[in-house]
């Protein structure tokens, strides 16, 4: 035990001084909440002292600390975590959109992490970088084994530093190598933007980083300066949230200054804030959609929500995610930091979506969604009735389609992805992102890449299947399941050989833009779905339809509303 006794010597003369300095705080201010902190820290401080000196195979003290502290913050809610030194950077990017590194998605294959996506000029793509390298070595030390983390530790860094990167090539004989000098990387937060047919303009946003409304202005006034717009559809989907502000920004750029948007309500007065639009709006009367879908969360959902409860947007899509809790980060000793739920957030109506009560638990302890009994009734700007709690219903719903079991499988057994690097390594170019389709031939050619690689997958029903036989043998009747059992199976392997054909068009879409962004990169990537995408059609069809965008603003539309009607009714 020798090898562990200083340091944790050291922690428990820190915690012992910090422990008797709450103590005496809580004697001074005779307060109870005070007092079982100050006991509950000094019982922390005797149990890690004799755990310390009795344990039998000693502790790592970073490791236990870090552990407890995770299973603390874990009876909260998901958002409230502790930011250790190493993942600062991790944390300072989602909110900048910013760090220094190579540019470059990855993700593991078998013992290898492999480029997954180059960044448009960035260092990877400019030194040569392609999706599907495989990385053999990082500065002639072997990448074999190596996780995510520890391959993106290494390529991320200060700019203008350098290392060396071994790779192999699909349809090269001999390994490449690479001198790579990182950069600073800044990842746009509105990938694309365009015009799609008819006057209607296109803007598609990421993420709200620090950058995030200024980009959406940029892209907004370059569309009305270079075309005759007749309408926007700004895209949100897939957007998982970040800066409060940005959101706020964001809506100022559709309704006039001085409108509410959002309102926070914490336990301390300080988080008690109302947020209004402050600048006059780049266009307050173009007809505009937002498209939302089950994992736009947070500052998406304030944007989408603001502009609904303001009658400023129809909402076209899915119910979004359900999260109207704010997070604010703060710092700790030794350059750690932790994310706290300080706030709930409030749109204009006075509604807030959070669909999940994390306050209370129910008798398995975990927490459970809103119940539609507590559904409460609010009405927006012009008297139209929305609801609080389970997100953003969308205006107009859109189908919500599953991804097939056999092209979710493609995608997740890397099968899509490895025939795009064989399809790039024998392919110099193609059509534009927007024309580009891949033929007959080539979608025979992808079948037959994976019988070759040995494709194989369970289905939903065999799971069930499995689960069925065990408990069949467990009961002592599997004797007489067996044959209707062995049917089934020949039923489901008949059908999962047919998966390939029945599903072709989807699998198709994933394809094509899995190739295009070999050539084009995030950008292409995009641009090759929009002339599929049955949700963006929805879209467009209300733009292009003025009087059912009227009615659905001013309330007069009149659609099917699945949702149980609310007990309570706020005015």
């Amino acid at each position: 035990m020798k090898h562990i006794a200083l340091m944790p010597i050291k922690l428990f003369v820190i915690v012992s001084i910090f422990v008797a300095f709450i103590a005496g705080s809580a004697v001074k201010a005779q307060n109870s909440s005070d007092f079982e902190i100050s006991k509950n820290l000094e019982i922390l401080t005797s149990l890690y002292k004799e755990l310390n000196t009795n344990y039998v195979d000693g502790a790592n003290p970073s490791e236990l600390m870090k552990t407890g502290i995770d299973a603390m913050l874990d009876k909260l809610d998901p958002y409230t975590v502790f930011i250790p030194e190493s993942e600062i950077e991790d944390y300072r990017f989602m909110t900048t959109g910013e760090y220094g590194g190579i540019g470059s998605l990855i993700h593991k294959q078998g013992d290898y992490v492999i480029i997954s996506e180059p960044y448009e000029n960035s260092p990877a793509q400019k030194s040569g970088l392609k999706a599907g390298d495989k990385i053999l070595k990082i500065n002639d030390k072997s990448a074999s084994g190596k996780s995510v983390e520890d391959v993106s530790a290494i390529l991320k860094g200060q700019p203008g530093t350098n290392f060396r990167l071994v790779i192999e090539r699909n349809g090269e004989s001999k390994p490449l190598t690479f001198d790579i000098i990182r950069e600073k990387i800044s990842i746009d937060p509105v990938p694309y933007y365009g015009m799609i047919g008819n006057g209607i303009a296109y803007i598609k946003l990421n993420s709200f980083t620090q950058t995030a409304s200024a980009e959406v202005k940029k892209a907004l006034v370059d569309l009305k300066t270079k075309n005759t717009v007749s309408g926007l559809i700004l895209d949100l989907r897939d957007n998982g949230g970040g800066l409060l502000n940005e959101a706020v920004n964001i809506v100022n750029l559709f309704v006039k200054k001085g409108e509410l948007v959002v309102s926070t309500k914490g336990k301390q007065k300080d988080k008690n804030r109302s947020y209004q639009t402050t600048m006059e709006p780049v266009d307050a009367n173009l007809p505009l959609v937002v498209l939302v879908n089950g994992m736009s969360a947070s500052a998406s959902e304030i944007v989408a929500g603001a502009l609904q409860d303001l009658d400023r947007a129809v909402i076209v899509g899915r119910r979004t995610y359900g999260k109207g809790l704010v997070q604010n980060v703060f710092p700790l000793s030794y350059n750690t930091q932790v994310k706290i739920t300080v706030a709930k957030y409030y749109i204009p109506s006075g509604r807030c979506i959070q669909e999940i009560d994390y306050a209370h638990k129910n008798a398995s302890g975990n927490p459970d969604n809103l119940p539609d009994s507590l559904i409460t009734a609010y009405k927006t700007m012009h008297g139209r009735t929305v609801y609080d709690g389970k997100g953003i219903a969308p205006d107009v719903a859109t189908d919500t389609s599953r991804l097939s079991t056999v092209s979710y499988n493609l995608i997740t057994k890397y099968i899509i992805f490895d025939y795009a690097t064989k399809y790039a390594a024998s392919h110099p170019s193609i059509e534009t992102a927007a024309n580009f389709r891949i033929s007959d031939t080539d979608y025979d050619d992808f079948v037959a890449f994976t019988d070759k690689n040995g494709f194989e997958f369970k289905t939903v029903a065999e799971k069930e299947l499995e689960t069925v036989k065990k408990a069949a043998i467990y009961e002592n009747c599997w004797n007489d399941m067996k044959t209707q059992y062995d049917s089934m199976l020949e039923a489901i392997a008949l059908h999962k050989k047919k998966d390939l054909t029945e599903n072709k068009p989807e699998i198709t879409d994933i394809l094509q833009q899995e190739i295009v962004s070999r050539y084009y990169y995030q950008k292409g990537r995009i641009e090759s779905t929009l002339s599929d995408d049955t949700e963006l059609k929805s879209a467009l069809k209300v733009l292009h339809d003025a009087t059912t965008y009227s009615s659905i603003l001013d309330g007069t539309y009149i659609k099917a509303d699945a949702r149980p009607k609310p007990t309570k009714t706020q005015n």
